[in-house]
């Protein structure tokens, strides 16, 4: 095996939860790590039913199905005015041009 390829092991690497604050000790090759839910405050751990969200994930998933929402509308609109023009430029017979009269 080659010598001196592993990173440092630290067995007191503290790690830090940034929404409830709790701190504990691990072994990791970092000397400190920042997490976001640990697992005093997850809800799996808690038993909460709560909703964690993460970076606006929710929002941007619920913007992204309204924007879809609106284009599916657009694109109806769109097909019907094609429809009503393709059906007035439709050939049509002579008794159908006099009718119209």
């Amino acid at each position: 095996m080659k010598p001196d390829i592993h990173p440092p092991m630290h067995s007191d690497a503290l790690v830090i939860c940034s929404s409830c604050g709790n701190k504990f000790t691990t072994a990791s090759i970092k000397k400190e790590i920042h997490v976001e839910v640990c697992h005093k405050c997850h809800p799996y751990f808690t038993g909460e039913h709560r909703f964690i969200d993460t970076k606006g994930r929710v929002e941007s998933f619920q913007s992204k199905q309204r924007l879809a929402e609106t284009m599916k509308e657009k694109l109806v609109k769109k097909r019907l005015k094609t429809k009503k023009h393709e059906e007035d430029r439709k050939i049509k017979s002579l008794r159908e041009l006099l009718s119209e009269i």
